[in-house]
């Protein structure tokens, strides 16, 4: 039996950017996506560096109410979907 699947967009949040063509861009130009972490204070760990996903605006993205209902990796993955 032939299982069919069909892409109807495409949609990215990552470290290299927070559409498909940022992204892309970063891929193809060899753009390093880890970076000192900014999103909370690293002073009493060890590592100071991640892969954050950076300049990401939940507002133009999800409504309100919708987003402060999601941790931050939910609101990625809608985002992104």
């Amino acid at each position: 039996m032939e299982r069919r699947c069909v892409i109807t967009g495409l949609g990215a949040v990552t470290p290299l950017g927070n559409t498909v063509e940022e992204y892309w861009n970063g891929l193809k130009n060899g753009v390093c996506g880890i970076d000192y972490i900014k999103k909370f204070d690293t002073t009493d760990y060890k590592v100071k560096i991640a892969a954050e996903v950076k300049d990401f605006n939940v507002k133009e993205r999800l409504d309100n109410k919708a987003a402060r209902r999601m941790e931050v990796f939910s609101q990625y993955a809608v985002a992104a979907s």
